[in-house]
């Protein structure tokens, strides 16, 4: 039997790994999937408007926004709907609505949970729940889902962001006051009773995000405001939990200062370990839209992505910052340029920003206020919620709110298309084109002769890339023999296969 002899044409792989940046492995794992969830879509109800916020507390997910109705998966618009005024609950494990239906008269842009999971609180337009009077933010129970009676906090104006740590729950937005005393954008009451705190960072325009650092010590602002506390402080500051003290912030500088024709605001901060990442967004040409990850002690820059497209949300969850923006062009950071589409969901490795194996996509409804598809996350090691103004995931039917879980499965790669034969003497040369896998980017590619394995190779791909074609040659065939070859892609848990085609060697 003569000896097997494989050549393969390297030269197009050397191109498509110079394209690929470097970073956090992307070899799927046993789950079949290289983040921390799957791109494929879990079953999720759906709502009549925009999700603006959401949040998780034990097996319970909270959605705030300005929907009325939410309507079961697959329900047209106007079918099947419960009520639900501006708030709603689900189960996190199989997604189905809770009992939770209190009577909100506004919109909800905000809501946090305790971090022992035993309070919920609401933040927005309302000035009444239940018919009962509450001022733009409210607190309920998780056990029971009723209001709290003595927690009573009088905001000015729209509360657009919240956080909540220890005793404390942190408030955000386009208030100048709470409980009549001057409280600049944002300001803080205690969680047992709503009492109002001394702490006071003064920021002279709206704030969009708050978040703590995982020790508590720090809070993270960012709005579109430029001062705290009086002090240059643009887009984004740190501040003591305890004092409001701005604290020195050495990565803001990554984000350039507002111009007349430039408005640029911090619209999401999340935080991991001792890391937070700040999603920037701005208005008007060259507005800087990137993504920041610092050091959440001394405020140091760890590394800085310069995507075009603001950020809406961001989740960190095990290893990769999921994001959701209407991100258009990531060639800066070596990833996909103008003209691929608009990259609304995405992952970025936590150790160093690059683009990592994720890309379900939705859509923006043109109809909405916002216009800009993902708008609010919330997640943990068993999944991901999504909530928006979109009203498609994965190009089928899905309005508001969609989920992923970590559970194993994952996205299939697509079929590879039947190999091209050229035959020559006592050889066959097999051609192949790559594939695209939704939430892999390293695939397995085995080229079989019938059922005898002759090559396995793997390679990088993106789904937004130009296809790249791979050459084999097989030396172990015999002149006249018909022979027939199929190639099999995998990503270590999910296979599929190529139809076969057949040649006759010369």
């Amino acid at each position: 039997m003569k000896k097997l002899v494989l050549a393969l044409v390297t030269a197009a792989a050397v191109v498509a790994a110079a394209l690929i940046p470097s970073g956090a492995p992307v070899e799927a794992a046993s789950k079949g999937f290289g983040s921390a969830v799957s791109a494929v879509k879990q079953t999720a109800w759906q709502t009549n408007s925009s999700v603006n916020a959401l949040a998780i507390a034990g097996n319970t997910v909270y959605a705030g926004g300005l929907f009325t109705r939410i309507r079961p998966p697959g329900a047209a618009k106007g079918q099947r709907e419960s009520v639900r005024t501006y708030v709603a609950a689900f189960n996190k494990t199989t997604g189905a609505p809770t009992t939770f239906a209190p009577k909100l008269n506004g919109a909800v842009y905000s809501i946090a949970t305790s971090p022992d999971g035993k309070w919920v609180v609401l933040g927005g337009d309302f000035t009444t729940v239940n018919g009962v009077k509450r001022s733009k933010v409210a607190l309920f129970s998780v056990a029971t889902g009723q209001l709290a009676a003595s927690w009573d906090p009088v905001v000015a104006a729209r509360v657009k962001t919240l956080a909540v740590y220890g005793n404390s729950v942190f408030i955000g937005g386009a208030f100048t006051k709470i409980d009549g005393q001057v409280r600049n954008r944002v300001g803080a009451v205690t969680l047992s009773t709503g009492a109002l705190l001394k702490w006071n960072p003064n920021a002279d325009d709206d704030v969009y995000a708050i978040a703590t650092s995982d020790n508590g010590t720090r809070v993270f602002i960012g709005g579109p405001f430029t001062t705290i506390n009086s002090r240059d402080h643009y887009s984004v500051a740190m501040v003591n939990s305890t004092t409001g003290a701005a604290l020195a912030f050495p990565a803001a500088a990554g984000i350039p200062e507002p111009t007349w024709n430039c408005t640029t605001r911090v619209k999401a901060i999340d935080t991991l370990g001792n890391r937070v990442f700040i999603g920037n967004g701005g208005d008007g040409p060259g507005c800087y839209d990137g993504i920041i990850a610092a050091d959440a002690t001394t405020g140091k820059m760890l590394w800085q992505s310069n995507c075009l497209g603001a950020n809406e949300a961001l989740k960190a969850i095990d290893g990769w910052l999921y994001k959701g923006s209407h991100a258009h062009d990531c060639s800066q950071d070596g990833s996909f340029g103008d003209g691929t589409g608009t990259h609304f969901l995405l992952v970025q490795s936590v150790a160093n920003g690059k683009i990592g194996p994720w890309f379900p996509n939705t859509d923006a409804d043109q109809n909405s206020t916002t216009k800009v598809g993902p708008l609010a996350f919330a997640g943990d090691s068993t999944g991901l919620w999504a909530g928006g103004d979109f009203l498609h995931v994965a190009g089928k039917p899905q309005q508001g709110l969609t989920r992923f879980s970590s559970a194993p499965g994952g996205a299939y790669p697509a079929v590879p298309k039947a190999p091209g034969l050229t035959a020559g003497r006592a050889k066959v040369t097999i051609k192949f084109t790559d594939v695209y896998d939704l939430d892999n980017i390293t695939l397995t590619y085995n080229v079989f002769r019938g059922n005898t394995r002759i090559g396995s190779y793997k390679y990088n791909s993106y789904y937004w890339d130009k296809r790249k074609s791979y050459t084999v040659t097989d030396t172990g065939v015999k002149s006249g023999q018909t022979v027939g070859y199929r190639i099999e892609v995998t990503d270590d848990r999910n296979t599929v296969k190529s139809s076969t085609a057949t040649v006759k060697v010369q």
